[in-house]
């Protein structure tokens, strides 16, 4: 379905007036938190989850510190915690497409994403529990497996719009 095609089914499903206050992805973040990593004495480097990252999205993953120390997590100021890649216009797209149509599916036991996931400005928030079913990744490329945080910003304004935006993208909802 053309762009065009999409924007027209969803003003006329939303009841919008004009064309152009039909929601659009703004952004979407994918994050991986290796702050865990870290604190485990046998593996400090963390380059390997980094590479895999960027073979993941396109783009090169911005390395996030911690900006204060919480003895609880063995957490110091200024130590690694998070690995964070911004993807907008088409590489979001893109990236969206490919999750939806290769990755979901390729989850043990999925069914559908939940709508409990929307926050109240319309944004969607999931996690895969390991980044290795990725297509693009080789089998022997991940030997530690990790957790990925996927953000959907959208610029729905709320959580109903949203879920029929992202539906028309190929998520599934229950």
């Amino acid at each position: 379905m053309k762009k065009s095609e999409l924007f027209e089914q969803m003003k006329d499903q939303l009841q919008l007036k004009n064309i152009n206050e039909t929601p659009k992805v703004d952004k979407v973040v994918v994050s991986m938190g290796i702050g865990s990593i870290v604190t485990r004495k046998w593996h400090k480097d963390f380059e390997e989850f980094e590479k895999n990252l960027k073979t993941i999205t396109g783009q090169k993953p911005q390395l996030c510190k911690s900006r204060k120390s919480i003895s609880n997590f063995k957490l110091r100021e200024g130590m690694p915690v998070m690995l964070r890649v911004t993807l907008r216009k088409s590489r979001a797209t893109d990236f969206l497409d490919r999750v939806t149509k290769l990755v979901l599916p390729r989850i043990r036991d999925f069914a559908w994403v939940s709508k409990k996931s929307f926050d109240p400005q319309g944004n969607l928030n999931f996690g895969i529990a390991n980044y290795a079913i990725f297509p693009e990744l080789a089998v022997d490329a991940v030997t530690i497996p990790m957790g990925i945080q996927i953000t959907v910003v959208t610029t729905a304004g709320t959580p109903e719009k949203a879920q029929i935006f992202l539906q028309d993208l190929g998520f599934i909802f229950k």
